[in-house]
């Protein structure tokens, strides 16, 4: 199963969803979370041109936040990327 890194927060809501999301898909998470560590939302905004969280890699590829990891699951992209059975 590819590596999963998310940039993320405790009281974001959205941050709870892709999380459960890649849970159910039996992806082991790497979180990153900016509150706890301020210097890494700048390294969050350098590598992905965002300000916001959750900030999602599978492997190396730049996933997005929430929306754009629920729209991929939705359109069948996340199982193959995540390299689930």
């Amino acid at each position: 199963m590819a590596k999963v890194l998310m940039y993320s927060t405790a009281v974001c809501p959205f941050c709870l969803m892709a999380e459960r999301l890649l849970r159910a898909k039996g992806a082991d998470i790497e979180k990153v979370r900016v509150d706890l560590e301020p210097e890494r939302r700048q390294e969050m905004m350098t590598r992905t041109g965002r300000r916001t969280v959750p900030q999602i890699y599978v492997g190396d590829r730049h996933v997005g936040g929430y929306d754009d990891l629920a729209a991929l699951d939705r359109a069948g992209g996340l199982d193959p990327l995540l390299g689930a059975p």
